[in-house]
């Protein structure tokens, strides 16, 4: 039965290219096995021929498979493992991690709006400046994020807020700083917009992390919505016996 991808901006030849990466990732195909014929994956992807070819192609390039003449192709490399940002429980050790990745910043937008609260969060600022950013890592994105940031703080440090990771900003001031921070984590998938900033296909799956900080006097200072990249993503929790 042949496997059913979904409607997607994204080409077929990349889409099948990232199953085939994620079985190696598995080990489902081990290092130093010849994969199957262009012919029985195509009917099993339920596409044609030239199609698997380019995605092998690209596999090639990125060393992870390698083609021999008359006797087929081999896996030959590993996928980078992900899962190196890992999900903290704490604003001093998430502040520290912002610290010592120090990611590249893209600026995508700036505004001045109102920040979408829900009335658990907290009391709202008058302003809010809105700020829509990816990081990434050696060139690589790894998340988007948007921030509404308190007006009156950013004020404070305009250049730094622009330029810097919000967070260990906050988490050093000390007056109007955070006094409360809660974060929930949720998995989603990519939507188009999302697929095309991070590099992955449209519906490939997502940490979703929505953080609200509030000062002493319950005002939210800081709404963060943050999607990241799935393979980036590495989750672990004691669990009480």
């Amino acid at each position: 039965m042949a496997i059913s991808f979904r409607d997607s901006p994204v080409p077929r030849y990349l889409q099948i290219a990232d199953l085939m990466r994620q079985r190696i990732a598995r080990g489902q195909w081990r290092q130093g096995e010849k994969l199957p014929s262009l012919e029985a994956l195509a009917a099993e992807f339920g596409v044609a021929r030239v199609t698997v070819r380019q995605a092998m192609e690209r596999l090639t390039r990125d060393a992870l498979v390698s083609p021999q003449q008359g006797r087929g192709t081999f896996v030959t490399g590993m996928p980078a493992r992900g899962g190196w940002l890992k999900v903290q429980t704490t604003l001093a050790e998430l502040a520290d991690v912002y610290r010592d990745t120090k990611p590249e910043i893209v600026n995508i937008q700036e505004s001045t709006r109102h920040a979408p609260l829900t009335p658990q969060d907290g009391i709202a600022a008058p302003s809010y400046v809105f700020m829509r950013r990816v990081h990434s890592r050696q060139g690589q994105p790894y998340c988007v994020i948007n921030i509404h940031l308190d007006e009156r703080i950013f004020r404070r440090h305009p250049k730094r807020f622009r330029t810097e990771t919000v967070i260990p900003i906050l988490s050093s001031m000390k007056d109007g700083g955070v006094a409360h921070a809660r974060q929930v984590l949720t998995i989603g998938t990519a939507d188009v917009e999302v697929a095309q900033l991070l590099g992955v296909p449209v519906n490939t799956p997502v940490a979703e992390v929505r953080r609200v900080f509030t000062d002493a006097d319950d005002r939210v200072i800081y709404l963060g919505e943050v999607t990241y990249r799935g393979d980036f993503i590495h989750l672990e929790m004691d669990l009480t016996p």
